[in-house]
């Protein structure tokens, strides 16, 4: 339960300021305390709304729509839900039918560069992200409340930068509404102040925010690149556009030499096998022998033991966050837990325990590496761990991020409701094997983008800390 500061108690005032809400939340949420720091700012503060510009002021959601999906890339629009702005790599994303998008009702939800992003439905309503020139013709649902700076009046990095701070985040956080289901809507944002520090500290704020942006998109240009190369090199071309979805459905078929390892009729899916063949006519080493004397285990289980970030404690990376640019993760103490919470070098996280709907985790990859190392893990990912130094961590995840490994990990599948990899299963991967220069070459591509993306985290933390130090200073 959280009370109010004993000094700084509700008042009646604020009441009326907020309209009258008599949940507690707005009044301890930090929202009032960061508003009086701003009004005695000996600076100039505007209305949001005073520096938006576009469809409904520049400050707006969406309708209510149904949604029917595709996967054809030439009928369709990669589609950013409340969830989705939020991740790093967006090679996942679901994409909505275009004949849709382009329509008079939902065609002024195309996102552009500089954007700002605050999801307003759900758990995650109030979080922030930034639109990166990567995402430029994407489209986002109405779950997600678009802020679109006046290029004019304000830089799009330098109000990014502002919302995002801790400033920000109190102030929009504050403003959210609603019981089982948080909500926020346009104009309960609009009038925010917004403090204006002078073009110079502005303009250098929102550089760094937009260095950090472009950088995340190489990130994602990087990840791409390396797994084409792999697939092109090795003369797999054709699995690089597997359209699953278009091919015929596994209806019907017979399995013969079965074995005590299984009985389950998704792990002989006739789709996966075809996959699995097409990669097992080239060079290859399966994944099982890759990982002699490495790992390919889930990690240990153990109790939770929740610390201060200030006394030694790390931050503890689940599922649902690992994909995310920058994780939320609780703070657990690391003495109170076994050494095999913490990753190696270039260890493959798989996302182990989850649902087979195409666009959850379950089955995705992420690289451990740079800052990362930093984090714990939870136990719920499949650790692929290399143990031969010629075929490097970086490698087997430009392979195990493809759409063609997706598929063959999902038909591996076993369990009931929370689905897991089949431990033996796994191990039968066939992995390319190409020759050292061109691993080499692969796996460097996966180390610069993964250093881009570090870089790109720093330079966002720079343009914070430059911001909450002109607004403390």
């Amino acid at each position: 339960m959280r009370v109010a500061e004993a000094g700084n108690p509700a008042r009646r005032g604020w009441m009326d300021r907020q309209g009258l809400r008599l949940d507690a939340k707005p009044y301890l949420s930090g929202a009032f305390a960061t508003q009086r720091l701003l009004e005695r700012l000996p600076v100039e503060k505007v209305p949001l709304k005073e520096v938006t510009a576009g469809h409904a002021g520049g400050i707006f959601n969406g309708p209510q729509f149904k949604r029917v999906y595709l996967t054809d890339p030439d009928h369709s629009v990669p589609f950013v839900g409340s969830k989705d702005m939020l991740v790093a790599d967006f090679t996942a994303l679901p994409r909505l039918r275009k004949i849709d998008a382009l329509s008079r009702q939902l065609s002024y939800l195309k996102l552009e560069s500089g954007m700002t992003l605050i999801s307003c439905s759900g758990f995650n309503a109030g979080r922030r992200s930034y639109v990166r020139p990567g995402m430029d013709g994407y489209w986002s649902s109405q779950d997600v409340l678009k802020v679109a700076p006046d290029k004019g009046r304000i830089q799009p990095g330098y109000l990014y930068a502002f919302l995002a701070s801790r400033f920000g985040e109190a102030l929009v956080k504050g403003k959210v509404y609603g019981s089982a289901v948080k909500h926020i809507e346009p104009h309960h944002i609009e009038n925010l102040p917004v403090p204006r520090f002078g073009a110079a500290l502005e303009k250098e704020i929102h550089e760094l925010v937009q260095e950090a942006a472009e950088l995340r998109t190489e990130f994602q240009k990087g990840l791409d690149t390396s797994t084409r190369d792999l697939f092109r090199t090795a003369g797999l071309e054709d699995l690089l556009d597997l359209r699953w979805h278009g091919q015929r459905r596994d209806l019907g078929f017979a399995q013969r030499g079965l074995t005590a390892a299984t009985l389950r009729a998704l792990n002989f899916q006739p789709r996966a096998r075809g996959v699995m063949e097409r990669l097992e006519s080239v060079e290859h080493v399966t994944l099982g022998d890759a990982c002699e004397g490495g790992m390919l285990g889930s990690g240990v289980r153990f109790k939770r033991i929740d610390a201060e970030p200030d006394h030694g404690a790390v931050r503890l990376i689940g599922q649902r966050q690992a994909f995310w640019l920058r994780p939320e993760g609780r703070w657990i103490s690391p003495d109170q837990a076994p050494p095999g919470i913490f990753a190696t070098d270039e260890t493959v996280m798989i996302a182990a325990q989850g649902t087979l709907g195409d666009n959850e985790v379950f089955c995705r990859p992420f690289l451990v590496t740079g800052s990362w190392l930093n984090h714990a893990y939870s136990q719920h990912f499949l650790r692929v761990v290399s143990g031969n130094p010629a075929i490097p961590g970086a490698y087997l995840f430009a392979f195990l991020r493809s759409e063609a490994a997706f598929r063959i990990l999902r038909s591996m599948s076993v369990g009931g409701k929370q689905q897991d990899i089949h431990e033996e299963l796994r191990k039968r991967i066939p992995v390319p094997v190409l020759t050292k220069l061109d691993r080499d070459r692969i796996a460097n591509t996966v180390r610069e983008a993964y250093m881009k993306r570090d870089e790109a985290d720093r330079k966002e933390d720079l343009a914070l800390a430059k911001l909450e130090e002109a607004v403390k200073g």
